[in-house]
């Protein structure tokens, strides 16, 4: 069975995130943001305001843990709820000048862990991977976004 699943790609891509994503944590853990926190800090700073299916959909988090993710990140001040315009009951996230801050100072953690997952991979080949990866992405997603 192991054989079948070392040339089965999404199991070697989930292997890998879990992987990719415990050492982010632990390198994200001095900084005082969980992985989900900065999948936030990074999609809002990216792309500015997002609803919360939006950034539900871009994060990878299910609605329900998002919620609470929100929730701690108001409270810490690093993100602000507000009304969208042409429906008032939809919220658009937004990230205050702490949350871009926080993002500033993390956000090198991340690229360096991107660095280390690479570190073995030359430059042409990382970027046909990440032009591959795009592609899929592309063709499997159900959203705009």
């Amino acid at each position: 069975m192991a054989r079948d699943l070392e040339g089965f790609a999404p199991y070697m891509l989930n292997r890998i995130m879990a992987r990719y994503n415990a050492g982010v944590a632990d390198t994200l853990a001095p900084e005082g943001v969980s992985v989900p926190q900065m999948r936030v800090l990074a999609v809002l700073a990216g792309d500015g305001p997002r609803t919360v299916n939006e950034l539900s959909v871009l994060t990878v988090i299910k609605q329900s843990t998002l919620s609470r993710t929100l929730d701690s990140m108001e409270a810490a001040g690093l993100i602000r709820r507000e009304a969208c315009e042409e429906d008032s009951r939809v919220r658009r996230i937004h990230l205050t000048d702490a949350g871009a801050a926080l993002h500033a100072r993390a956000w090198p953690a991340m690229k360096a862990a991107e660095e280390r997952l690479f570190a073995a991979i030359p430059p042409g080949e990382r970027a046909a991977f990440t032009a591959t990866l795009g592609r899929i992405l592309r063709s499997i997603r159900h959203h705009d976004y």
